[in-house]
């Protein structure tokens, strides 16, 4: 179990120094980092490399942001598979609609707890 976790540490704190790295070294924002990484997540699971990484570090390859680019990658395949075209469409909704849920719950219920202000 030890070993999971830290499997999980490591990658997932791998794939947080590349994009403190880009942060720190490059001129892009955070937003085009972000963007960047859930490219690079569909990218990767379209090519079948980043399963393998899943399969290694779980939640240490799914939480970041280039987990949330295979989930669409693999949720496109899958719906392709049984809709044909229109699965395009269907399957990074239907593959990331619980994830997108329980980040809209979690907002909403953090903004009825504290009270927002402004930073100055």
């Amino acid at each position: 179990m030890f070993l999971s976790y830290l499997k999980a540490f490591v990658v997932g704190g791998l794939i947080c120094l590349v994009g403190q790295l880009l942060i720190d070294f490059t001129k892009l924002t955070p937003a085009r980092i972000l963007v960047a990484f859930v490219v690079a997540g569909v990218f990767l699971s379209g090519l079948g490399l980043y399963q393998p990484l899943i399969d290694f570090a779980g939640a240490g390859a799914t939480v970041p942001l280039t987990g949330f680019g295979a989930t669409i990658a693999r949720g496109v395949r899958d719906a392709v598979r049984e809709y044909g075209f229109m699965g395009i469409l269907l399957g990074p909704l239907t593959a990331s609609a619980a994830g997108i849920t329980a980040a809209m719950i979690a907002g909403l219920i953090v903004s009825l707890v504290f009270k927002s202000g402004d930073k100055s």
